[in-house]
């Protein structure tokens, strides 16, 4: 039986012929690319520990590993083979309106029962069903009684995720003869061309070892991964264009052989513009630190001899937030980075305000960590649209600060580059991003695995580890069972140690296999620790990090009237010239009514207004200008006031005399206080003042009656004792009765909410690399009511992004920037890049309801589906829509939303 090159694989975007029929890609041409581009995967991208999880799975030389990979990466669509997908009505068409493949149907061999049309089978899931079977014929190690222990159904199944999504295990009655269930395989010449190509594949790609090990969760996230990226390099559809077939061209051996050569020709290329090459790190210089007995000198003087003996695995650090400890978190990420031969670091925030910011240390880092060309991007909501352009934005509002030589140009991808696409942002060398980018590789969402197979081979940083909630801390202690079980290289930093640090600790060890003494973080601060991912061990460093300069932080509480208590708190730093103070008021809305009463009362002091719902080239070029006003060394002449929101918390590198903040919880003042200058920072909390709705009252009481009308605490020795004090039982018993009984209300509502966060993130995620029991598609289940909300609010409060405009114009600084531009007249739909500059994040509980003024073309974006558009009005210096029971107003200061009564 020959070949039938007339089956396709490939045809969207390719154009048409000169008779006015549609170009199409043969589907062996697309196996064979895949497999070409899965070698270059193999032998250029993947790490040595990437391939040696794999090969030791497997039991296969690497070698012949290499071949199986590329064969098995060729075999990915092979269940395109099929009649609902070769006759598909949206496929391709002659010049009269006709599918090319109805040609078949009149042929003998090629015909198929009645309702194989109709076959809702995936191509995905044929290729799982057809593969498992065919497999176990040519010798893979199979089961009868259990086909998830089998090998030939975990490759099918693991060939079958390449959408995004694994497929539940298969029976060995229903692989064995999968047309009976599924009638749109077909039988026949369908049946004769699948094995066809299924043997071509393989004499080409040279594939003809029989492995005898394993599918493990490492090596079949691995592989998956490999499949995946070779597929989206082989179906760029501008390079298909070019390789496309002359006409006549059958498919025989010796074209095949002759196509095969062209194919790796062209791989090498494909790889090549990812941007994904030849990154590396530097092995760590010796860091000479003033100070013998410092965080970072401890940790120099003995992590790099762990990591030699151990290998790579987690480091933990707790210490009050600070460069130094973010310093210290990257220069451990370092080494582990060079013992593991990773190419590339995330490091995550808990928000996109806080990635904003950390960004430029980050890339600082890279300057002198990193070889090699690479990439780098910004990755959380707010530039998960297209975040190379999401970086170069940011990088021309940081011009003036000097974060490259050439800001945007060196090394943020260029704005139509491979990488700045939502799914395949991930693999860039260098992320700054959100930890929602963690936790969603342990959700059941699509592509989950393909974020780890990214993380996979990269150091991850995880600073302040604290900051997610129940939900958050249950699926981190997920993601870190098989960061271990995939030897990926973390970095923890918190602000202090506590019960959910020694979780983390023990859920690292447990993906690692370790055993044993539970292990504990020192809490004492400052302090470290190691956990190597061969083994599971838990170390202690010999020579701990010695107590750090201490201050004594001042905590005064005024239960007055907020804003008089602000500007009475400022007046001071007015009348005596000088000083640099931060507010912080609980929503953006608060912000702008502090700074405009502020600007008016007290003329002598320079304020700055920064908040998350500005656009976000305007937080961008706001947080840029704090960093140089209200950095430690920055040369200010007069008294200066910042007005923000919490949002600001998990800034690093301001320092301010005086910090002014509404009620919260402590773990939140004591973050804001660290923002502190000199050895007497000072912290004014103003009782009276509103409480933001995302923290928790139980806490926010709880901080209250420990902090009475003021503390003065020694930092950061003192921290852990306040926190356990916070948390303590006996808290209740100094109470009256009717005050016991309300503190005992607000923590029992707390306790409720974090055992049905802890319970539903449970339920949600997927499980452990321990718990998989060989059965890929349990990472892919659907839960019945497991709706896109559900995911949302798992990863915190669900967000929507506004952009507004007038006429068809974006919006900014009062007035009509730039007009908006769409990918075609035909559809009107923006093109999402431009976008990004202007995108104003908002929670989604201030705009329920709100339909926004998008037409269908817009709404049917997927990329735009959490925008929401706006055509405002001018209005007296501003610009303002009312409708649907909202009212939002812009202006210079950023967007409000009113609630009408």
């Amino acid at each position: 039986m020959s070949l039938d090159s007339r089956l396709w694989g490939k045809a969207a975007g390719l154009g048409k012929d000169a008779r006015g029929a549609h170009r199409t890609h043969p589907l062996i041409c697309h196996l064979l690319d895949t497999a070409a581009v899965a070698e270059v995967v193999w032998d250029e991208l993947l790490t040595s520990h990437q391939r040696s999880m794999v090969v030791g799975a497997l039991q296969v030389p690497e070698e012949e590993m290499r071949a199986l990979a590329a064969f098995w990466a060729g075999l990915h669509d092979i269940g395109k083979i099929n009649v609902p997908f070769q006759l598909h009505r949206g496929g391709p068409k002659n010049a009269d309106g006709e599918l090319l493949a109805q040609e078949l149907c009149g042929e003998r061999g090629y015909g198929f029962a009645a309702g194989a049309a109709q076959d809702r089978q995936s191509h995905e899931a044929a290729a799982h069903w057809w593969l498992a079977g065919v497999f176990e014929e040519i010798g893979y190690p199979s089961s009868r009684r259990r086909p998830q222990s089998q090998l030939s159904h975990a490759v099918a199944q693991m060939l079958g995720g390449h959408g995004g999504r694994y497929h539940p295990a298969v029976r060995g009655k229903d692989y064995r003869c999968p047309a009976v269930r599924h009638p749109g395989l077909g039988t026949g010449r369908w049946e004769e061309q699948r094995r066809v190509h299924f043997d071509e594949v393989r004499r080409v790609a040279g594939a003809t070892s029989v492995p005898q090990g394993r599918m493990t969760p490492g090596a079949a996230v691995v592989l998956t991964g490999l499949v995946i990226l070779s597929d989206w390099l082989a179906s760029i559809e501008v390079e298909i264009q070019t390789r496309l077939t002359e006409e006549g061209w059958v498919g025989a051996p010796e074209d095949l052989d002759a196509y095969w050569k062209t194919a790796r020709e062209t791989a090498l290329r494909l790889v090549q513009k990812t941007d994904l090459l030849g990154t590396g790190f530097t092995r760590p210089d010796p860091v000479q630190c003033a100070d013998e007995t410092s965080l970072l000198a401890s940790m120099e003087g003995q992590l790099p001899d762990l990591v030699t003996e151990h290998g790579p695995g987690l480091v933990v650090v707790t210490s009050s937030p600070s460069e130094e400890r973010t310093e210290a978190a990257l220069r451990a990420a370092a080494a582990l980075g060079h013992a593991a031969g990773a190419r590339g670091l995330f490091y995550a925030l808990p928000t996109g305000s806080s990635a904003d910011c950390h960004m430029a240390q980050v890339h600082a880092f890279a300057e002198q960590a990193l070889t090699g060309p690479w990439r780098s991007l910004l990755l959380h909501s707010s530039s998960r649209l297209k975040p190379a352009e999401a970086a170069r934005q940011w990088a021309q509002t940081h011009a003036a600060g000097d974060v490259s030589a050439e800001p945007g140009e060196e090394w943020a991808p260029a704005a139509n580059s491979w990488l700045n696409s939502h799914h395949r942002a991930l693999l860039a060398a260098l992320g700054t991003g959100t930890v929602d980018e963690l936790l969603e590789a342990v959700m059941p969402v699509r592509f989950n695995v393909m974020r780890l197979f990214a993380f996979s081979g990269k150091v991850v940083v995880v600073d302040e580890t604290h900051a997610r909630g129940a939900w958050g801390q249950k699926l981190m202690l997920r993601f870190l069972e098989w960061a271990a079980a995939l030897r990926i290289p973390v970095v923890l930093a918190a602000l202090s140690a506590d019960k959910s640090v020694d979780a983390m600790l023990a859920a690292y060890r447990r993906g690692a296999g370790g055993a044993g003494e539970p292990m504990v973080q020192p809490r004492r601060l400052p302090a470290w620790s190691f956990v190597d991912a061969q083994s599971g061990g838990g170390h202690l460093p010999r020579q701990p990090a010695g107590a750090v300069r201490t201050s004594t932080l001042s905590i005064e509480v005024l239960d007055g009237a907020p804003y008089d208590e602000i500007r009475a708190a400022l007046v001071p730093l007015v009348e005596a010239g000088s000083g640099r103070a931060v507010v912080y008021r609980s929503t953006p809305a608060e912000a702008i009514r502090t700074f405009c009463q502020l600007s008016q009362d007290l003329p002598g002091l320079e304020a700055t207004l920064v908040h998350e719902q500005m656009r976000n080239k305007d937080r961008w070029r706001r947080l840029a200008a704090c960093r140089d006003t209200f950095s430690p060394g920055a040369g200010i002449s007069g008294p200066s006031v910042l007005v923000t929101t919490p949002m600001l918390e998990h800034v690093r590198g301001l320092r301010f005399d005086l910090v002014v903040s509404g009620p919260a919880p402590l773990a939140a003042l004591l973050a804001r206080a660290a923002q502190g200058a000199g050895d007497r920072p000072r912290l004014v909390a103003l009782k009276a003042d509103s409480t933001s709705e995302l923290d928790d009252d139980a806490l926010v009481r709880r901080t209250d009656m420990v902090l009475g009308a003021g503390r003065t605490i020694s930092m950061p020795q003192d921290v852990p004792l306040l926190l356990d004090e916070v948390y303590a039982d006996e808290l209740v018993d100094r109470l009256g009765e009717a005050a016991a009984r309300e503190l005992q209300q607000l923590d029992n509502r707390r306790t409720v909410r974090e055992r049905r966060a802890t319970g539903a993130a449970g339920w949600l995620q997927v499980p452990g690399p321990r718990e998989l029991d060989g059965d890929l598609g349990l990472l892919s289940r659907d839960h019945p009511g497991m709706e896109p909300e559900l995911l949302s609010c798992v990863l915190g409060e669900e967000m929507v992004h506004v952009v507004c405009l007038h006429q068809g114009f974006l919006l900014e600084d009062g007035v009509l920037k730039e007009k908006l531009v769409f990918e075609s007249n035909r559809k009107r739909r923006p093109k999402p890049g431009q976008l990004v500059p202007y995108l104003i994040p908002v929670p989604q509980r201030l705009v329920e309801g709100v339909t926004g003024d998008a037409n269908s073309d817009w709404r049917g974006m997927a990329a735009l589906k959490n925008v929401l558009r706006l055509n405002m009005a001018p209005d007296d210096g501003t610009w303002v829509r009312t409708g649907e029971g909202h009212r939002f107003r812009l202006s210079e200061l950023g967007l409000t939303v009113d609630q009408l009564p």
